[in-house]
């Protein structure tokens, strides 16, 4: 059963919706074309160029018969055939034909009056491009050759080209108003996609009205309303975080104050590293609730912020290779967030860290590697889930949560990026984030 086109045909088809409709309207328009001129060429240009071609042998050799009877003056003859039939005769009495061959192999005009001059006489010599408006023929005659110079109309019929020109003129009318209509319609999706990739890499939608025929137009109406309820849902997800840390930070802070009246101060202290505990916990809870930044996208200089963000923490066991002047389109204290979590993560677990900057043709890779205990392979998908942690290889903190990578992961999906674990030549982890320009 046939379920569409193979995947050879697909593969040849252009991939834009654009192209493949140019396509659709384009094909059956210069397949007509085609035929049609095939046809006209078959049937009316060659045979009538073939009829016009007969008759002028015919006449070079008329012309020839009569000269040879003794009866007929000569030049009264010449000046006959130049008067009603536009030949040009001239006798050259002792001169031999050229052996130059200058007939067009291409040239609808030379083929056919080399048949025609094959069938009747049996030694000629013809050329076609000497003159602009003339054809040369050379027909042997006793010693020498009898030279013909006829106009190229004698041969062929100048409604060729005008029928040339009204057939290639309104098909690229006709295709020049389909690439203008094609462009209104798919200008209207290709719009829908631009801000479907804009709220994918949680960007502000300001200007977006969906248009175009009604089935696109409801689609863009779908996707408004889709992505009013997501931004409404994310709304609803940070205030409510927000209500909950400020409704439990009040409690904290009424219990940190008891504890400064406690006189027992083994218990005092480690209740006050469990409060200090849950603080760090809700802080990172709100972190990851704002990892969705409303922050506007804008062009900056990654360099300067990857250096930045290094002297800050003021570690000789941190390399960089950073070149520079690396600009990015993007947000940057989201960018700035997501590499704060991964320098946390690897200043936590090892000694030696390296960041890297690298500019790639479509996209900038950071890489960060360390030392430390690595993570495994079958781990390295979780570890970018939420509330993930690994107890074996990494450690085990207790005012951590799981959130830093999955942050970060975050982060770099919502710019249109990917992020990748792989092992470090330094032994341990090696964090390669892609960002696209």
């Amino acid at each position: 059963m046939f379920y569409g086109l193979s995947n050879t045909i697909k593969k040849i088809l252009p991939k834009r919706l654009f192209y493949r409709g140019l396509l659709i309207v384009a094909v059956p328009i210069i397949g007509l074309q085609i035929i049609i001129t095939l046809v006209f060429f078959d049937s009316l240009w060659i045979k009538t160029n073939k009829g016009m071609t007969r008759a002028l042998v015919g006449e070079i050799k008329t012309f020839i018969n009569a000269y040879e009877n003794e009866e007929y003056n000569k030049e009264f003859l010449v000046d006959l055939f130049r008067e009603h039939l536009d030949f040009n005769v001239k006798y050259e009495p002792s001169k031999l034909l050229p052996e130059k061959d200058t007939e067009r192999w291409f040239s609808p005009i030379d083929r056919t009056l080399r048949r025609e001059l094959k069938s009747q006489l049996s030694n000629y010599w013809f050329d076609t491009t000497a003159y602009k408006n003339l054809i040369d023929i050379r027909i042997k005659y006793k010693q020498g050759y009898f030279q013909f110079l006829v106009p190229k109309t004698r041969v062929t019929s100048s409604s060729a080209r005008i029928f040339g020109l009204w057939i290639t003129v309104p098909s690229f009318l006709l295709i020049t108003i389909a690439i203008i209509f094609l462009k209104n319609q798919t200008r209207p999706i290709i719009n829908l996609a631009r801000a479907s990739e804009k709220f994918g890499r949680g960007e502000e939608i300001e200007d977006f009205r969906p248009s175009g025929a009604l089935e696109i137009r409801q689609a863009g109406y779908e996707f408004d309303k889709m992505r009013k309820r997501i931004v409404r849902h994310l709304n609803q997800r940070s205030e409510m975080l927000s209500g909950i840390s400020h409704d439990l930070r009040t409690p904290l802070t009424r219990m940190k104050l008891q504890l400064a009246f406690i006189k027992d101060k083994e218990i005092s202290e480690k209740l006050s590293n469990d409060i200090t505990e849950m603080e760090k916990m809700l802080n990172e809870y709100l972190q990851f609730a704002s990892s969705r930044s409303t922050e506007k996208t804008e062009t900056f200089d990654l360099s300067e912020l990857l250096i930045d963000t290094i002297n800050k923490y003021e570690k000789k066991e941190i390399i960089s290779n950073i070149p520079v002047r690396v600009y990015l389109d993007g947000r940057k204290n989201l960018i700035k967030r997501c590499i704060q979590n991964l320098m946390d993560n690897s200043i936590k677990y090892s000694n030696n860290i390296t960041v890297s900057l690298k500019k790639l043709e479509s996209s900038v890779n950071i890489t960060v590697d360390d030392d430390g205990p690595g993570i495994p392979i079958s781990e390295r998908e979780n570890v970018l889930k939420p509330f993930y942690k690994i107890n074996k290889s990494r450690g085990d903190s207790k005012s951590s949560v799981g959130l830093g990578l999955s942050i970060a992961s975050d982060i770099v999906r919502s710019h249109g990026g990917n992020i990748k674990l792989e092992n470090s030549p330094k032994n341990g982890l090696r964090v390669m984030i892609f960002l696209p320009f």
